[in-house]
């Protein structure tokens, strides 16, 4: 055992220098790592928990997670893997399959690697992290025409002033004074004809409240929402952001 010791520690010194001149190799054995794990790594995919039924079936459904499904199902072909695998990143710490994927990835173009590093890395992205704001600031990530506000996102706000607030934001200040104190229920189903253009309400396209923009934005002057708090505390880290 001793010997061992100190052949594997020769060995690994040897490995670990010579990789400092091989990017190529290490970017994929980082992807292989991250996708498989090993005794040094240990990477999860987000379990994108949601609170009940109804946000789970909203989530699916969503034009973001359809599309995120179809670039998981061409990184799986590209790594050989089931094309109705769950996840991509499901490190179980297994050397051996840690390097079958290294393998795989040594025959594919830079490009593809690098697709298959955004894929993991937008996988293992923690929801409700300010690491996800962050990045959303970055990107300028504009949601209009891709998020759509359904009924779950409706019944979810339960706070009459946010609920107003969302309403002059859709149809305009007059109307909100005018409906300001009715039920939310009543508020709720303008907001929902303004968006469907029905019962006489003039249909809004690409509505987005202030908590689904990067940043986001409150909307009332009382209470704030953790995603919301979270994107002023790292706005100010990034540049031009």
């Amino acid at each position: 055992s001793v010997l061992q010791n100190y052949l594997d520690l020769h060995r690994h010194a040897a490995v670990r220098a010579r990789l400092l001149g091989e990017s190529g190799a290490a970017l994929r054995l980082m992807v292989a790592h991250a996708i498989s794990g090993s005794g040094r790594w240990q990477v999860r995919a987000d379990p994108q928990q949601a609170k009940n039924d109804s946000i789970a079936r909203s989530v699916e459904a969503g034009a973001a997670e359809t599309a995120f499904r179809a670039r998981r199902a061409e990184i799986a072909a590209l790594l050989g893997l089931s094309d109705d695998r769950e996840r991509i990143v499901e490190g179980n710490g297994d050397s051996y399959q840690t390097v079958a994927i290294f393998a795989r990835l040594l025959t594919l173009s830079d490009e593809d690697v690098l697709r298959t590093l955004s894929l993991v890395m937008a996988e293992t992205l923690e929801a409700g992290s300010a690491v996800v704001e962050g990045v959303g600031v970055h990107l300028k990530l504009d949601l209009r025409g891709e998020w759509q506000a359904d009924d779950t996102f409706l019944e979810l706000v339960r706070d009459r002033p946010a609920i107003n607030a969302l309403l002059e934001s859709v149809a305009g200040k007059a109307v909100a004074e005018g409906n300001v104190a009715d039920k939310a229920k009543t508020q709720r189903q303008i907001i929902r004809d303004c968006l469907n253009g029905s019962n006489g309400r003039v249909k809004v396209e690409n509505w987005l409240p202030g908590w689904m923009e990067f940043p986001a934005r409150a909307v009332t002057a009382h209470g704030t929402l953790n995603s919301v708090s979270e994107c002023k505390r790292v706005r100010e880290l990034l540049p031009q952001a």
